[in-house]
């Protein structure tokens, strides 16, 4: 049995996905915030965590990618989840009786047309989707509803009123999943790394190139300041291609002569896509 930390409360999509990743048997340790995850993963050797790191609607997690820099964990596999936001309340609440909705912002951002239609209604913003439904459980709201997943009104006991209220219902969240332990994957075909480049002209055009010379695909780069360092940046990377390939090996060589840090973060393979 694998222990599993994740970001939230029981029904949290994070916790769907750990489960979804590592199977019924694993045990799964929800935690507050993403930065107790990253924690637990790098205290804990033999344990996992696993996190949000982008939606298909609302973009980059870019806290997530933050901390990946100050944790010295390894991605060693990823999965994508469809994401289908429902709105929910406690058993014989009518939605005309709601004047309140409470989730994640995140979540409420990708219900925004939905809850627009919504008359005399106000968008509270809340940590956790399932927090929000195990908040109007214990309080017995009933003039708010939640938005959240089947999972959470499940554990909850909360009725939906709504299915499906996401703007976008090609809505998916790609998760990483982070230990403290390089593990050999049976197959890689992914890797992401992490480089600041120097204060010179071109210098992120060169460093790209090291990969588009030797026809390695650049799957996705994501920018975020350099804490500590204003105006200058680092560039995370995804390519697709395994860090053991002589190709690679070369391309991670020649940028390292370009830039003034890099770092591989992980090799995987391509995750499986969960429809539910």
């Amino acid at each position: 049995m694998v222990t599993v930390a994740y970001q939230g409360e029981p029904g949290a999509f994070s916790e769907e996905a750990a489960r979804s990743f590592f199977g019924p048997r694993a045990k799964l340790l929800p935690k507050q915030s993403f930065k107790d995850v990253f924690e637990f993963a790098a205290s804990h050797p033999s344990g996992f965590g696993i996190i949000p790191i982008e939606n298909s609607v609302f973009g980059s997690v870019h806290q997530n990618y933050d901390l990946l820099l100050r944790h010295k964990l390894h991605i060693i596999g990823e999965l994508k989840l469809r994401i289908q936001l429902h709105m929910m309340a406690l058993p014989g609440v009518k939605t005309t009786n709601i004047r309140s909705v409470y989730s994640h912002s995140q979540a409420l951002g990708q219900c925004e047309e939905y809850l627009r239609s919504l008359k005399k209604v106000s968008v509270v913003a809340f940590y956790d989707t399932a927090g929000s439904a195990k908040m109007i459980r214990e309080e017995g709201k009933r003039d708010a509803a939640a938005v959240a997943s089947a999972r959470a009104a499940r554990t909850y006991g909360l009725s939906i009123l709504k299915r499906n209220v996401e703007s976008n219902h090609h809505n998916f969240t790609r998760f990483i999943v982070l230990s403290a332990r390089k593990t050999a994957a049976k197959s890689v075909e992914k890797t992401s790394l992490v480089f600041a480049v120097k204060d010179v002209p071109g210098a992120l055009f060169k460093a790209l190139a090291v990969f588009a010379l030797r026809e390695i695909n650049m799957l996705k780069i994501e920018s975020r300041p350099h804490v500590g360092k204003p105006w200058e940046y680092l560039f995370y990377l995804d390519i697709e291609a395994s860090p053991d390939e002589v190709r690679v090996r070369q391309a991670l060589k020649h940028i390292g002569e370009l830039t003034t840090f890099v770092r591989v973060l992980g090799a995987y393979p391509f995750g499986q896509t969960i429809k539910n």
